[in-house]
């Protein structure tokens, strides 16, 4: 995993309305929490990304933004974005190049670790956590960036 104090690789991958999505056109509009979450619709993402979005009000009042990767596809996004009426970006890596570019691979290579960084503008990383199962863990981590996100600018 990407240590914090590293330079975040830059990458760029289709979001859920297959456009071409960069980490200089997110960090344009300000600081990032990016997140990587296994799949789709299990369980445990779907219970990540909902409680992400009930906290939309208080990311969008500190002037942060969230992305979301994972390896399915944009159509697959798609549906689950539209499905829990998540308000924010979905990215797919389907051939898994930015879960290796950040460090997020499951164990043994496979899958993709639940892990969640914190990115200034000028790329740098904040903040960071993986915490696999333990979702909770995910929400708060967010809780915290946008409570500190006056340094973060």
């Amino acid at each position: 995993m990407l240590a914090i104090g590293a330079r975040a690789p830059e990458f760029t991958l289709p979001d859920a309305d297959g456009q071409s999505v960069s980490l200089h056109s997110l960090l344009v509009r300000g600081p990032l929490i990016l997140y990587f979450y296994p799949a789709d619709f299990t369980a445990g993402c779907t219970r990540e990304a909902c409680q992400i979005r009930d906290l939309s009000p208080q990311i969008e009042a500190s002037g942060l933004q969230v992305a979301g990767v994972s390896p399915q596809d944009s159509e697959s996004h798609k549906a689950f974005r539209d499905k829990h009426r998540l308000p924010f970006i979905l990215l797919s890596d389907v051939g898994r190049c930015v879960v290796r570019m950040y460090g997020v691979r499951g164990p043994l290579g496979l899958g993709v670790r639940r892990a969640t960084f914190l990115i200034n503008t000028d790329r740098r990383i904040l903040d960071a956590v993986v915490a696999d199962m333990r979702i909770g863990v995910h929400a708060r981590f967010v809780r915290d960036a946008t409570a500190r996100s006056a340094p973060v600018r």
